[in-house]
């Protein structure tokens, strides 16, 4: 699967997205393939606060469980409940469906932080 340019990404395999100011967070095509089959997702409540570079909930697949690592610190304005019944979305459209949160960053400067596309792929190849 081709990495999307338009998104920005974590170390943590996190892809964020900005849309009017706030921003869509999920996991990389990468990051599922590697967990395999996703059979349950956790995720913050509306209103909590995530910190950059802090756990704000895991997946657990069919080999392990994985915390979700915030990319941007902020406040949590959607959830994707879908998630909860449906955690094999995941799986099937990391970049789509299985979005998982979205925030109002609290520092957008941390977004610079963040990689590229093209220097995600390097560091997945490596």
């Amino acid at each position: 699967m081709k990495t999307p340019v338009e998104l920005k990404y974590s170390e943590e395999h996190e892809w964020v997205k900005e849309e009017d100011g706030n921003y869509r967070i999920g996991i990389t095509h990468f990051a599922q393939s590697e967990l395999g089959d996703i059979v349950f997702v956790e995720l913050p409540e509306v209103g909590d606060q995530i910190k950059s570079n802090e756990p704000f909930g895991s997946v657990e697949s069919v080999k392990t469980v994985s915390e979700l690592y915030a990319p941007i610190s902020g406040k949590v304005l959607e959830v994707n409940e879908e998630l909860e019944d449906s955690p094999e979305f995941v799986n099937e459209s990391p970049f789509g469906q299985a979005w998982m949160i979205v925030v109002e960053p609290s520092d957008v400067s941390e977004i610079d932080t963040l990689m590229t596309a093209e220097e995600y792929d390097k560091m997945t190849i490596e």
